[in-house]
């Protein structure tokens, strides 16, 4: 079982400096996506006049962030691993593949990246509102929990399979690929409905920035929820104890 790989590592981990260069690179890459595919949304708004509620916005928000979520996952893997979300984190914290102070850095790391994302996106277009995740009309907080849930079990069940699995051979190339396509597909599905997050971080920036917290919480328990299962679930199924291996930080 996952659980008994689970590492919380010693304090002296906090200030070593791989694990500091981790983090600045976990912050950095969390800017360049949020700031992508924020921005891209705000673009669209400006142009059309609030025209990321129509199905060409919603494209187009399912491009700009799979495409940089691509980019910046491609840009952290050998460095942090491209983690580039707190649920993916926990995700490879339950499997035992990152301690859990090396995580705690991360997740301060990407929350900062992305409310530093949303600040200069709000200074640079002259005041424009970086809009926070909501709930579409007749849509429910229940509803959205479970759209989470199941959007992000599949973000990180496809990084477990595609850069976790110590078996992955060289599927490992594609990882950052495959992780850009299923957020892309899984915002054309859920988009409509929830604003398709799976990304607590991704959430947060816009949150504090316009200083909107309803239904917030929904952000946070549904990806982390999605991710826990989807980790227990494929290092149960296809990893077991007698096949795992520790992987370096570089590989994720």
């Amino acid at each position: 079982m996952p659980i008994s790989r689970i590492a919380f590592g010693t304090p002296a981990e906090a200030s070593h400096p791989d694990a500091l260069k981790a983090a600045v690179a976990e912050f950095i890459c969390m800017l360049i996506f949020v700031f992508a595919g924020e921005g891209s949304g705000m673009a669209f708004n400006k142009l059309t006049s609030d025209g990321s509620t129509t199905p060409a916005g919603l494209v187009a928000a399912a491009l700009a962030h799979a495409f940089g979520l691509f980019v910046a996952v491609s840009v952290g893997a050998n460095i942090s691993g491209g983690h580039v979300n707190p649920a993916v984190t926990f995700g490879a914290f339950l499997g035992g593949n990152i301690t859990l102070l090396r995580g705690i850095l991360y997740w301060i790391a990407q929350l900062l990246g992305s409310v530093v994302a949303c600040l200069l996106l709000k200074f640079s277009t002259g005041g424009l509102t970086t809009s926070a995740f909501s709930l579409s009309s007749g849509v429910s907080a229940g509803n959205a929990l479970v759209f989470e849930i199941v959007m992000t079990f599949g973000l990180v069940y496809t990084v477990y399979a595609t850069a976790i699995d110590p078996k992955k051979g060289s599927l490992g190339t594609i990882a950052p690929i495959a992780i850009g396509f299923i957020v892309g597909a899984n915002i054309l599905a859920g988009g409509a409905f929830d604003g398709a997050s799976m990304n607590p971080a991704v959430s947060f920036g816009p949150a504090v920035v316009s200083w909107t917290w309803t239904n917030h919480w929904v952000y946070w328990v549904g990806p982390l929820i999605g991710a826990g299962i989807a980790a227990i679930v494929y290092d149960v199924l296809y990893i077991g104890q007698s096949t795992h291996e520790q992987l370096p930080v570089t590989d994720y």
